[in-house]
């Protein structure tokens, strides 16, 4: 006669209960870990790239955190964008600032060292113009070289088409979660060229980006929560003219 364990059996059945709470994403199981998702975990990597950068032109809307590293310099965002502009910070080389656009009109919010000369240069002229700005939404012109230096991390378009690339060969990189969500990971020259989680659930949309060659890491959220954009008040604005004392 056969005895079977009593706590065998309870193994037995706490393993099963297991496998059925997380059939769709645990392969152990023998479950298909794409089971009630959205599909694209079963495409190529081309195609699931091609298909998240198409649902981040649509979307009407994202939240962006993290870091960037461009040449020398190395920026942390925290952006809300949208279609018609975005807002946020970002804090770079040890000072933070806050951008707001609104259309075509940038506006930049910093306090007093942020618009005082490195060098010390400027004197009372240049502490007097950092006073004037301190706190306030500075409107930059569109002439100025800051304009073009900070617009671009206010622009959904432009700065997730320059942002959701991978270098490299394309592959796919297994089931992964994303603050609860599941993704399915694809990597640029497995990792050296980046990686991206992709999400399973809904639309495609990308969920967190590991930049290569160490160049940041970027995680996106709210897609598609619609938020309002507003001008600043006028008493909380400067118009400073054809260029700015020191952006």
């Amino acid at each position: 006669m056969t005895v079977i364990s009593l706590g065998r059996i309870r193994r037995a059945a706490l393993a099963g209960a297991l496998c059925a709470l997380v059939a769709a994403g645990a392969t152990g199981c023998g479950g298909d870990p794409d089971a009630g998702t959205n599909g694209v975990g079963k495409l190529t990597a081309g195609q699931i790239q091609s298909r998240t950068r198409q649902a981040a032109a649509s979307g009407t809307a994202v939240h962006l955190s993290g870091t960037v590293a461009a040449g020398a310099h190395t920026y942390e965002l925290d952006m809300r964008l949208t279609s018609g502009g975005g807002s946020g910070s970002v804090t770079s080389d040890g000072e933070s600032f806050q951008l707001l656009r609104v259309g075509e009109h940038l506006y930049l919010k910093a306090g007093a060292d942020f618009w005082t000369h490195e060098d010390g240069k400027g004197g009372s002229a240049d502490s007097a113009a950092a006073d004037k700005l301190e706190g306030k939404y500075v409107k930059v012109p569109r002439s100025d070289p800051a304009y073009q230096r900070f617009s671009g991390f206010t622009d959904k378009d432009v700065l997730l088409d320059g942002l959701l690339t991978l270098h490299g060969t394309l592959a796919t990189d297994g089931h992964h979660e994303q603050s609860g969500v599941r993704t399915i990971r694809i990597t640029g020259d497995q990792g050296s060229g980046g990686t991206l989680d992709v999400s399973l659930e809904g639309r495609p949309y990308p969920l967190r980006l590991v930049r290569g060659s160490g160049a940041g890491t970027l995680v996106f959220s709210d897609w598609g929560k619609d938020f309002t954009i507003e001008q600043p008040a006028p008493d909380d604005t400067v118009d400073y003219g054809k260029q700015l004392p020191n952006a």
